[in-house]
């Protein structure tokens, strides 16, 4: 019996002598860990704000490997958890398998489209979050020269990297945007040492703001930064503290809210397709003392005045993902 098993099979025993338990909602985290400082965290704060407002209690899982996320879904729905939540694109395939044998059970997948009727699926307009501190990146750069470097090669990287490209041009035509994936593979998630190597190849190029769309291999980039003196943005997280006077900002993706949302939403949770982006506080960027100094007022002005247009459609930012083109990068 593997460790996953074991934790689940003893999770089942505990609900089934506690009876009202067995409702309590479930968290499957992705692989990097639910403290990367980033998306799985986020996802990991929202269960976290949910039990102590409710005074309820959620299960959890880390995964080690692909091969447990179906297992771990079978496992969970069978303990009586309900909803059941995961943090990541890569459960689609197992979740599509799973839910059809579960219709009394909510599950709510983050970042991938699943057609079931007990099924709510959340994504993210990351394409216009990136905008804005692509802008911003532009506005602070002094060499006209900016960075992206991103996790897994997928198209919900290229998303990030090419809003983030768009608005650093809005903000300036003559910025040259240099991007760069980590690899190919789930390890691309946690891969620091790569990452800090990316960042010190792109400021050899002339980069001085360099943001990191990569799980726990971002926080190598945003350490190299800071070591050598250029600017990071963080995301999903507010990384801001991470490197105070060193990150210009974070691209605020709000997987917290989603999962609060879906557990404070409970069993029998609606359905469907949720869209989060900027008009519904779904992406956004921090602001706080660790970067006030970096962003002037007049900056920030810019920025909430973009905003205002992207969220009254005057400005359309182009999602990657719609026909797989960016007019503002080249990968």
């Amino acid at each position: 019996m593997t460790l996953l098993q074991k934790f689940l099979s003893a999770s089942a025993v505990v609900a089934l002598s506690a009876g009202t338990a067995l409702a309590d909602p479930a968290i499957i985290f992705d692989l990097g860990g639910k403290f990367d400082k980033s998306f799985n965290e986020s996802a990991f704060n929202g269960a976290t704000r949910w039990a102590e407002e409710t005074g309820g209690t959620f299960r959890e899982i880390e995964l080690q490997s692909d091969a447990q996320r179906e297992q771990a879904l079978r496992r969970f729905a069978e303990s009586g958890s309900n909803p059941i939540v995961m943090a990541g694109f890569a459960f689609g395939s197992a979740l599509d398998e799973v839910a059809g044998d579960y219709p009394d059970t909510s599950f709510v997948i983050i970042d991938m489209v699943v057609d079931k009727p007990n099924v709510r699926s959340v994504v993210f307009n990351e394409h216009e979050g990136s905008y804005l501190v692509g802008y911003m990146a532009a506005q602070a750069s002094k060499n006209n020269t900016v960075g992206f470097i991103g996790g897994m090669d997928i198209p919900l990287i290229r998303k990030f990297a090419c809003g983030y490209a768009q608005g650093a041009k809005a903000a300036n035509p003559d910025t040259k945007v240099i991007a760069n994936m980590t690899g190919t593979t789930g390890a691309a998630w946690n891969d620091p040492v790569k990452g800090g190597e990316l960042t010190r190849a792109q400021i050899s190029q002339g980069a001085d703001v360099v943001y990191a769309a990569a799980g726990g291999t971002g926080l190598g980039v945003l350490q190299t930064a800071a070591d050598e003196g250029i600017l990071s943005v963080g995301v999903d997280s507010n990384q801001n503290y991470l490197h105070p006077g060193k990150v210009l900002t974070s691209m605020l993706k709000r997987v917290d809210n989603a999962v609060y949302q879906a557990m404070i939403d409970g069993p029998g949770l609606e359905t469907g397709f949720s869209v989060m982006g900027l008009a519904n506080d779904g992406v956004g960027y921090a602001m706080d003392e660790n970067n006030a100094d970096l962003v002037s007022d007049k900056m920030q002005a810019t920025v909430e005045a973009i905003k205002g247009k992207i969220v009254n459609g005057e400005i359309s930012v182009h999602d990657y993902t719609s026909d797989e083109s960016c007019p503002a990068l080249t990968f």
